[in-house]
């Protein structure tokens, strides 16, 4: 997974960036087919006196569809915060949606169903000619 950070009149920091990385690592722990993200952090103006200062938003790509979600806070911490964890409720929802759907193995991890307990010899075989049939 890609995870892409840009700026809008504000300066990264290592912190923001790690920041960015831990709480986003949650999305990837619900579903692991997440292509890219894209976030942008800002400021929302120079009045220090406004309410909501600080600005994420998080684009994520996964086959097929687009999920957008934005926060803004008083603190751009809080900000990240709460961008990830709406993040993740859509992941998850995302995720619940495509099981009810049965496209359960489209992940990493399949599991095994109960096909392991079945007889070999209680399993019949069968042939068919090479002929094309019409």
């Amino acid at each position: 997974m890609n995870i892409f950070i840009k700026s809008h009149h504000l300066d990264i920091t290592d912190k923001m960036n790690q920041e960015v990385h831990d709480k986003l690592d949650k999305c990837t722990r619900h579903f692991d087919q997440i292509q890219s993200i894209h976030v942008t952090l800002s400021k929302d103006g120079s009045d220090s006196q406004r309410k909501d200062a600080y600005k994420a938003e998080a684009i994520l790509r996964v086959a097929g569809q687009e999920m957008f979600v934005k926060s803004s806070a008083d603190d751009i911490y809080h900000a990240i915060g709460d961008m990830a964890d709406m993040l993740t409720r859509q992941v998850r929802k995302h995720k619940t949606r495509l099981e009810r759907q049965g496209v359960k193995h489209r992940g990493r991890h399949v599991e095994m169903s109960d096909t392991a307990d079945v007889d070999l010899d209680d399993v019949e075989l069968y042939e068919f000619d090479d002929e094309k049939r019409v």
